[in-house]
């Protein structure tokens, strides 16, 4: 991504237009140009774009877990004195963004989740990730998308160099497990934020049953669906996700 990225204290972030708050969450894989679309599109309609850098791995391994990204966020609120935000979160980030939606619901207008973790305990990935073949690796990242040409080599050398470092690697799978312990199906009831769903039809990290149950659970859910997409609608199809989205926050007056 081109952007400049603002360093401020301890966050790190991305920050583009004036308006309405809208934070968006990466994934435990994902960089900050995954929402590129998203960063390019919403700010000329009155939105105000951040993409902070989560402390996926900077955190002491005690401390990587789903709740301690939640409060994060909410510091990173804070310092940029915002209120009356909009969280964007795909895959953990969407994880990260229901979790903070119920310890602050006061902070959140509205929440916009796809492909999120959060129901689904294979959604952070099975198994033991195998350290140093490459090809498994390009398959698994191929994986994550309907088109397998979107993984591009530089997504494979990425996600390639965090397995084969070996503290990335232990809290990836911390992350993993406190997401498993971070099952919401209890919780999602009694959150009355407004929530949109966009997911892809063909996602097999996080299953379009996830996305129904999701839809169920949410007492004030909109459920849309994008065709020939896997887990990463918003990168697979940016144009389809940010007119769906554009139109979502259009109805409900946001």
């Amino acid at each position: 991504m081109e952007e400049h990225l603002i360093e401020d204290g301890k966050y790190r972030y991305i920050e583009k237009g004036e308006g309405t708050p809208m934070i968006i969450l990466h994934g435990l894989m994902g960089g900050l140009s995954n929402f590129q679309g998203v960063s390019e599109y919403f700010p000329p309609k009155g939105y105000k774009v951040l993409i902070p850098e989560l402390p996926i791995y900077d955190l002491p391994l005690l401390k990587t877990t789903v709740k301690n990204f939640a409060m994060f966020l909410e510091r990173f609120i804070e310092h940029k004195g915002l209120k009356d935000v909009i969280l964007l979160g795909n895959s953990l980030g969407g994880h990260i963004g229901l979790l903070h939606t119920k310890m602050y619901p006061e902070m959140v207008k509205a929440l916009v989740i796809t492909g999120s973790s959060g129901l689904y305990e294979s959604a952070m990935g099975d198994g033991y990730p195998r350290r140093g073949d490459y090809e498994f690796i390009k398959k698994k990242a191929e994986d994550v998308f309907y088109d397998p040409k979107v993984a591009t080599k530089e997504i494979v050398d990425e996600v390639f160099a965090t397995v084969n470092d070996r503290m990335k690697l232990v809290k990836t799978l911390a992350i993993a497990k406190s997401a498993i312990r971070h099952n919401m199906s209890k919780d999602l009831p009694h959150m009355n934020t407004p929530t949109c769903i966009i997911w892809g039809e063909d996602d097999t990290v996080t299953p379009p049953n996830v996305a129904k149950e999701f839809h169920e659970l949410l007492p004030d859910s909109d459920l849309y669906w994008i065709e020939k997409c896997g887990h990463a609608p918003m990168m697979e199809h940016p144009d389809d996700f940010n007119h769906i989205l554009e139109g979502w926050l259009q109805k409900r007056g946001f």
